[in-house]
């Protein structure tokens, strides 16, 4: 394992937090085309991939082709006054209410093209029970399928009002295309400015030490939101079985899990972590030698985004992953990571481990994961795709 970082604690103050509403709005007063995003409420999560980022990108080309800016819900009162100078308004996962539906009311009566972004197939209500079962919630609850319904309406009641779409990959773009009215664009989720910087600075003190840790081999499982148990199961008796056989390998597990399962009887080799903000996550992935994201393979989970994988690579992270549609389309080398289907998991973390063991063999593969991970998924390589989403959605 490598030692605790230099960078013991990154300081983390959310980067959208700079600018009041005045100045968002002021963004869009450029002689440029004009383009606004919508979202409910600022987060770390959906927010910073499929609305921050695509700001950051556009607002800090040479030059710069588009005034962008965004909002949140409770802004659109202020939004409403520039709707005729707009020319795309993007609302990104916004479930439907009255003031959203003036909002696309006079948006369309000023000619503004309206764009629906959304990076999970939760907007289509014929999928919520199989939702229900991958995310391993109680389908005997009434109250969960109205939670659930009314959730998936809302937003599937926001797409059919738009336009066109954006999203993550092609296969839930397909999905997406059911649903809203006119093209579905694809722009990939993608790192962004300061993601990436404290990604370069952990990858650095990592390459000081020529990738060498301590001896021990750390398998890191890092769950987003608590509803990953399915999934960890995939993997988790092959995890078991490493601790077992190998004295010298250990567990972390960041975020939300309700049971280590298989792994309890060396539950003094898991570490587990409370849920982190996205800048320290990056410290705990960089810490780890071998990043698992094991999936259950359906429709739902093909829609995913392959984030796990260019998180991890941007510190120098070796990934395994479940071979759905978009860990496929990124991980399209044997020298860029390994993927495993439910019953390969054994030899893959056996594969894994050998690796991150040979210094000659890791430390090169590290640095050229991570210098491929800059190149396609940087925070400034995506602005051709944004305008084209955006302004030539047709």
């Amino acid at each position: 394992m490598y030692p605790r970082l230099v960078c013991d604690h990154f300081h983390y103050v959310p980067p959208w937090d700079a600018e009041t509403v005045e100045e968002r709005l002021a963004a869009l007063d450029e002689d440029l085309p004009r383009v606004a995003w919508l979202y409910e409420r600022p987060d770390t999560s959906t927010f910073r991939y499929r609305v921050f980022n695509m700001v950051e990108c556009l607002r800090n080309e040479t030059p710069r082709r588009v005034a962008a800016s965004w909002f949140s819900g409770n802004e659109i009162d202020a939004l409403i006054p520039r709707l005729p100078r707009l020319d795309v308004l993007v609302l990104a996962r916004v479930r439907y209410d009255a003031r959203v539906a003036r909002l696309i009311a006079m948006a369309r009566a000023h000619k503004v093209e309206i764009l629906f972004d959304c990076d999970d197939l939760v907007f289509d209500g014929r999928f919520v029970h199989f939702i229900l079962d991958t995310l391993d919630q109680d389908t005997r609850s009434p109250s969960l399928f109205d939670s659930w319904f009314a959730y998936c309406g809302r937003l599937e009641a926001v797409a059919r009002l738009c336009d066109g779409g954006i999203t993550t990959n092609d296969f839930l773009a397909a999905r997406m295309a059911e649903v809203v009215g006119g093209p579905v664009n694809v722009v990939p989720n993608y790192l962004n400015r300061c993601q990436q910087r404290t990604s370069d600075l952990l990858l650095a003190e990592k390459a000081a030490r020529g990738f060498l840790g301590d001896g021990t081999v750390v398998v890191g499982y890092f769950s987003g939101s608590p509803s990953h148990n399915r999934d960890f199961a995939i993997a988790a008796p092959a995890l078991a079985r490493l601790l077992e056989s190998d004295p010298d390998t250990r567990v972390r597990v960041v975020g939300f899990l309700d049971s280590i399962g298989p792994l309890a009887p060396h539950a003094d080799r898991v570490e587990q972590c409370p849920l982190q903000d996205w800048i320290n996550l990056q410290k705990l992935i960089a810490e780890v030698e071998i990043n698992i994201a094991p999936l259950q393979d359906n429709i739902f989970t093909n829609c995913k985004s392959e984030l796990k994988f260019f998180e991890a690579a941007a510190v120098g992270t070796w990934t395994i992953a479940t071979p759905t549609e978009t860990f496929r389309s990124s991980i399209t080398s044997p020298d860029l990571g390994q993927l495993a289907r439910a019953d390969e998991w054994d030899d893959a973390l056996a594969t894994a481990v050998q690796l991150v063991r040979s210094q000659s063999r890791h430390a090169p593969l590290a640095e050229a994961n991570a210098a491929h991970v800059r190149e396609r998924y940087g925070w400034d390589r995506f602005g051709d795709r944004i305008v084209e989403a955006t302004l030539h959605h047709g």
